[in-house]
């Protein structure tokens, strides 16, 4: 698979062709989904749950995104790699937003950024576009401001919340942002944005028509438990295996199985043992 560009995610949405997207947070994670020819990576702030074992998103540093950016790029080079803008790193200034973009790209190594919100943010995304460098957006449910929506809740229930987030689609795309993540919105919003908006959707719990789908890889695969959002699909369950194989391991040390003959080092002739004892 070639490099995923901007141009590529265009003319993807243009001919119908479905955009895959998926998070990682360090190099063999990145390398198995370079492997499956994913065509973006998001390094994601939801490593403070999955990776960090954080409550929400909300404490993620810039520090952390940038150590978790770096592995995610030296093991994935043909998909995009999104780095996402941590809460408080964008939200004080034009300048603070750019600085810190410009951080995640050349501290980081990312193609592109991420940053949540809408209309508000329209302004700072027009000043990182301006600056160089390209934004993802990301509206719907915003985890990083889900004391103020009051949980994680369905966005985008009523004509008038519908018509708010279109609001918010249009004024993004207006402001350069080149695709637009839909989060937890109901099926005929997520219809709707896609199709009046000219740049690429992705949606995760936003229903069949967006122009692309993206899952947090550790639920998709099975290896968080704390919980699992009605919009996730489990194509795996690597957190069973994982405990069979640490159990297997215990067993076999306990019962002095491992290491065989296969797992040790030879090479002391009998006479340099008899030297030794």
């Amino acid at each position: 698979m070639p490099k995923v560009t901007i141009q590529k995610l265009q003319a993807m949405k243009e001919k119908g062709e479905k955009i895959s997207m998926t998070t990682a947070y360090d190099y063999p994670t990145a390398y198995f989904v370079d492997k499956a020819e994913i065509e973006i990576i998001l390094v994601g702030d939801s490593l403070a749950m999955t990776v960090l074992g954080l409550d929400s998103t909300v404490p993620v540093t810039m520090e952390q995104m940038i150590h978790h950016i770096r592995p995610v790029v030296k093991g994935a080079p043909n998909p995009m790699i999104v780095g996402d803008m941590p809460f408080g790193s964008y939200n004080r200034s034009n300048e603070q937003a750019i600085h810190n973009a410009t951080r995640l790209m050349k501290e980081g190594g990312c193609d592109v950024v991420k940053l949540e919100g809408g209309k508000e943010v329209a302004g700072i995304v027009r000043a990182i576009v301006d600056a160089g460098i390209p934004v993802m957006g990301h509206i719907g449910l915003t985890p990083q401001t889900i004391s103020k929506l009051g949980g994680f809740k369905v966005q985008g229930k009523s004509a008038e919340a519908v018509r708010k987030l279109l609001e918010d689609a249009t004024a993004l795309e207006e402001a350069g942002a080149f695709s637009l993540i839909l989060e937890c919105v109901p099926e005929e919003a997520g219809r709707l944005i896609t199709q009046k908006i000219s740049i690429p959707t992705i949606g995760i719990g936003a229903g069949r028509y967006c122009d692309g789908q993206v899952l947090v890889f550790h639920d998709m695969v099975g290896l968080f438990e704390k919980f699992i959002p009605k919009f996730v699909k489990r194509y795996a369950n690597l957190g069973e295996e994982v405990v069979k194989a640490l159990k297997d391991f215990k067993g076999e040390v306990k019962e002095g199985k491992f290491p065989a003959d296969d797992h040790v080092f030879g090479g002391v002739s009998e006479e340099e043992l008899k030297r030794l004892y």
